[in-house]
């Protein structure tokens, strides 16, 4: 069998490409006006070229913060205009207001308006070709599944929503021993799969069933079709891959299956999140006193009542603690007993909407970081209540407890605030993935994004 050639870029290299050129496009475009103007703004940048790395690391950071990398929202026009113009106003700001390493202030209000329309456009013109060239269906990525038929359509789904350039082509029934009588129009069969792969480009087969429900006839074909260079990857490895959690939902729930127990801790690391998580927590307590008055004078007006509360939670090693805020709802919101908050919610106060969207009613919990009870980023801290009824259906969630809860989290800037058991499910999918996989360029990711989700007013 021969394999047609083809080319597709992976996520990873869609997303080196995507920073790569988005860097390019703006350097390259801040050159042009001194070619046709004599403003002396862009004259200087041709003097020094400190600039660029500055410039550089403003657009991928800030393009992290407002989804520029997405992948599900940047091949699609009408997604990206929002993070696109964000993306340019603070790269712009900042670029100006560090003088030390770029060109000076712009003594025109024209040169400062010049600088956002040329970032603006040069992102523009990038993306605009990404979309339309390197999106398009000659770059997508062809896959064969082999699973049982009536898991077919959700596989699919599930793999096509986390990355819009995958296109399943034809699926393999592992359920089909007799290959006789009739079959769906996407079926491929073992005798048609040589002739198939023949013809047709295949980036990857996935093999999404278990190897006691796969045939001796399907895993020798398998084995012959790797042996050929086409690679076969187990499902629940793309599905991890694409998706940044742990698929649960897809086999037995047992611990071993995806932690490995001899993997040591890193001391150095936890050493530096250590260090780092003080820092932080004594800056951020230092923020709160700043604008404690304020938040004092708002609090008499709008949200009646005690300031501050403490609630308990479960630590690591599930040892309770009492986890400081500033309270967002009413007073005695729990008088009927203790339930999940909810999206809009009527229990939280007018005020208390402003302190959750901005985040700032989890600065008290800087003095849990502080005392070592909790750390910056981790899985969110639950009370006992919940996590015991969690935990009943979903006996993993014990795991999330083998770290230190954190102030924000994976699951955090993923998946929205959770109300139903489906919804806890799906978080401790991401929770388990950051316990896996979690390091330092992690947790910047984790931090960057979360940057994101207050200047977003995400918080709920």
């Amino acid at each position: 069998m021969t394999k047609p050639y083809k080319k597709h870029f992976e996520i990873s290299e869609r997303k080196i490409l995507l920073r790569i050129f988005d860097v390019v496009f703006v350097v390259g475009f801040l050159f042009l006006p001194n070619l046709f103007t004599d403003l002396k703004y862009f004259a200087e940048l041709k003097l020094n070229y400190l600039w660029i790395p500055f410039i550089a690391i403003y657009l991928t950071l800030l393009g992290t913060v407002f989804e520029m990398y997405k992948l599900v929202v940047v091949s699609f026009a009408s997604k990206i205009t929002k993070g696109l113009l964000l993306t340019s106003f603070f790269t712009t700001l900042f670029f100006l207001f560090t003088p030390i390493f770029t060109p000076s202030f712009p003594e025109k209000r024209i040169e400062l308006l010049l600088l956002f329309l040329i970032i603006c456009f040069a992102l523009i013109c990038w993306r605009l070709i990404y979309i339309f060239i390197l999106a398009s269906k000659r770059f997508y990525k062809p896959l064969i599944l082999v699973c049982k038929q009536k898991d077919f359509n959700k596989f699919s789904k599930e793999l096509i929503i986390n990355d819009p350039h995958i296109k399943i082509v034809k699926f393999i029934n592992v359920d089909v021993v007799d290959e006789k009588g009739t079959k769906s129009e996407n079926q491929l069969c073992i005798s048609e799969i040589d002739e198939f792969l023949t013809h047709n480009f295949i980036s990857e087969i996935v093999v999404a069933t278990e190897s006691k429900n796969t045939s001796i006839d399907i895993y020798n074909k398998l084995l012959e079709i790797s042996e050929n260079g086409i690679p076969i990857v187990q499902y629940e490895e793309l599905y991890e891959d694409l998706t940044n959690r742990i698929p649960l939902h897809l086999k037995d729930k047992k611990l071993y299956t995806y932690f490995p127990f001899t993997k040591k801790q890193n001391m150095l690391y936890l050493l530096f999140v250590r260090c780092v998580d003080v820092v932080i927590s004594i800056i951020g307590l230092f923020v709160l006193l700043l604008i404690s008055p304020f938040i004092l004078f708002f609090n008499l007006f709008w949200n009646k009542g005690p300031m501050l509360f403490h609630q308990e939670r479960i630590g690591r090693k599930e040892i309770p603690f009492q986890i400081y805020k500033l309270r967002t709802m009413i007073v005695n919101a729990e008088k009927n007993g203790a339930v999940f908050a909810t999206t809009n919610d009527s229990r939280i106060t007018p005020f208390g909407k402003l302190l959750r969207k901005t985040r700032i009613d989890e600065f008290p919990q800087f003095i849990n970081v502080l005392k070592g009870e909790m750390s910056i980023i981790g899985p969110r801290p639950e009370r006992k209540i919940f996590v015991d009824q969690i935990a009943e259906k979903l006996p993993l969630y014990h795991t999330r407890h083998i770290v230190k809860p954190g102030l924000t989290g994976w699951a955090q800037i993923n998946y929205p605030y959770g109300e139903t058991l489906d919804d806890s499910l799906m978080k401790l999918e991401y929770d388990l993935y950051y316990i896996k996989h979690r390091n330092i360029f992690l947790d910047i990711n984790i931090a960057v994004k979360t940057f994101g989700t207050i200047l977003y007013m995400k918080g709920q």
